[in-house]
């Protein structure tokens, strides 16, 4: 209750008291003198009284008092907390702080905002060389890899428009993405929970979740090529294991951490992974830069682990050449790309190593010859060797493209498209937000590597979260993204549909899961989650226990 009314309350009682002893002293006045002089004196004293109190609420209420607040109308940046200027979103623009280097291209000067290359992606690419320097490795590569290689370039296809969708498919946001080899329709998925998604995306509700697969991450998945109803997978619990697709049951091969939790400095975690089909091996690499065998035909482990990339550090990309499988490419997070010859397999005895700046997230051999390399660093910058008989010590090119994030994320990976015969068109997410039409969206990039031109950016309003899992199909014209933890499907838009075939299509096409979903609801909620390989893993309670894998798993047909 507000001080005046505590104070106004308590004279009214006191003025009731000195209006009846008024009343008493005029009807006694003539009778006892001495009684009014007492009553005047009580008055008196119960005045000085009701005084005193009155003072004492008003300092009390002065002190509770809240402080006025004052508000500065400078304006202040959250970046740099300097004044003059702002950093932030702007309705769905962002706008950089210019005492801070470009965010894009790493380089002070300018904001990213007016960055040259965010507005052309092929500003400062050198295109490709036309190499005749007559030596004895161009001959060969001349006479037995450029004969796989088209001489007419082909138009590119790319799947621009949104066909179907699963919300919320996974607990956690998707890791990978891996299209069946022999059924064109089934797309599988893994999530940092190690939990592992079956989707046929022609038929949207036919989808299976196998819990059980791995207890974290699962950072890898190949088929068998031996038999394709089965899927080897590695995860950041240090595990391989052979799934079969129709059971969901699971057969451990590897187990790095047999006894179970035993500290962060001990706790190995795999993440590439790679088939060699003509030694039947399968390849896997761990977090301190070793290098694992497995046999493919016995299911059990070969030889002992090598020591690929500086001890201590991430090896997270494993690729062997499609024509030359013992030529082994691998990349980590000690800022290197690697060549190693499998026949001679030893620490220290690479190849050839291709320094970055940063962390490199992935590097791939060219799909069909072989003879190209693309790597994704953590520097915002795809760079691409156009020989890996040449001179490796540079990279032919590098283009700047928005994949620097903080955490959070699944990393960016460029990836060739598997259909380009030429060998010249790669996809990757981008992490920088653009404005469409008032509304901030995260594009995927189709990239010419050859010139660094940006051939096309493929969004939908629906679709807000970043993208960084981006796949696309060996044999279709289909593109598949994994943004936060739904999966997405594209296909070429067409141009003899009307705009309201395409909505009608599209609403049947969306699958919502979840407790969150409602039917007909497309807005896609942000599920981006803690980036902490081992979070979601209560080690302290595993110690010695290892749960089986019972094939359990959420059908819906």
């Amino acid at each position: 209750m507000p001080p005046q009314t505590r104070r106004s309350s308590l004279p009214k009682i006191v003025i009731g008291r000195e209006s009846e002893s008024e009343e008493s002293s005029s009807d006694s006045e003539a009778e006892n003198e001495e009684d009014d002089d007492g009553a005047s004196e009580m008055l008196s004293e119960e005045e000085n009284g009701v005084k005193e109190t009155e003072e004492m609420i008003v300092e009390n209420a002065k002190k509770k008092a809240k402080i006025p607040i004052t508000i500065s109308l400078k304006k202040v940046c959250k970046v740099c907390k300097g004044t003059g200027h702002e950093a932030g979103f702007k309705g769905a623009t962002y706008i950089d702080c210019p005492k801070k280097p470009c965010f894009l291209c790493k380089t002070p000067g300018h904001t990213t905002m007016t960055c040259p290359h965010r507005v052309a992606t092929e500003h400062g690419v050198i295109p490709a060389p036309r190499r005749n320097t007559q030596k004895p490795l161009d001959y060969i590569f001349e006479r037995q890899l450029r004969t796989n290689v088209p001489a007419i370039k082909l138009g590119h296809v790319v799947p621009d428009q949104l066909d179907a969708a699963v919300i919320r498919l996974h607990s956690r946001r998707v890791t990978c993405l891996e299209f069946h080899p022999t059924n064109n329709n089934i797309l599988l998925s893994g999530d940092k929970k190690g939990q592992l998604g079956i989707w046929n995306f022609c038929k949207v509700n036919e989808r299976t979740v196998y819990e059980t697969v791995h207890r974290i991450i699962l950072n890898s998945m190949k088929f068998n090529p031996i038999n394709d109803g089965t899927l080897f997978t590695a995860a950041s619990d240090g595990t391989i294991c052979l799934t079969d697709l129709e059971t969901g049951i699971s057969d451990r091969l590897m187990d790095l951490n047999p006894n179970g939790w035993n500290g962060v400095a001990n706790w190995r975690m795999l993440y590439g992974l790679d088939i060699c089909w003509e030694k039947n091996l399968v390849l896997v690499s761990d977090n301190f830069g070793y290098l694992y065998f497995l046999d493919q035909r016995s299911k059990k482990e070969v030889g002992e682990p090598v020591l690929i990339h500086k001890r201590g550090t991430k090896v997270v990309g494993l690729h062997c050449n499609p024509l030359q499988p013992e030529l082994l490419l691998t990349c980590g997070n000690d800022h290197f790309a690697r060549i190693w010859d499998l026949r001679r397999l030893e620490a220290g005895a690479s190849l050839c190593s291709m320094g970055h700046k940063r962390v490199v997230n992935s590097a791939y051999f060219s799909p069909h010859s072989g003879s190209k390399i693309l790597t994704t660093s953590q520097d915002n910058r795809i760079r691409i060797w156009d020989c890996i008989f040449g001179n490796l010590e540079t990279p032919s090119r590098e283009i700047v493209h928005s994949h620097d994030f903080n955490r959070h994320l699944t990393c960016f990976r460029a990836e060739w498209d598997p259909k380009d015969l030429s060998e010249s068109l790669a996809v990757i997410g981008r992490y920088i937000s653009e404005n469409y039409d008032g509304v901030a969206l995260h594009p995927i990039d189709f990239v010419d590597t050859n010139t660094g031109q940006l051939v096309a950016e493929v969004m939908d309003p629906d679709v807000k979260t970043i993208s960084p899992v981006n796949k696309l199909h060996p044999r279709d014209d289909i593109l598949a993204t994994g943004s936060s933890r739904s999966v997405f499907i594209w296909r070429p838009k067409e141009k003899s549909k009307s705009e309201s075939e395409e909505v009608e299509e599209r609403k049947y096409k969306i699958l919502i899961c979840g407790k969150e979903g409602k039917k007909g609801n497309k807005k896609v909620a942000d599920g981006s989650d803690d980036d902490n390989d081992i979070g979601g893993y209560d080690a302290c309670h595993t110690k010695g226990k290892r749960p089986k894998s019972s094939g359990k798993g959420r059908k819906v047909r």
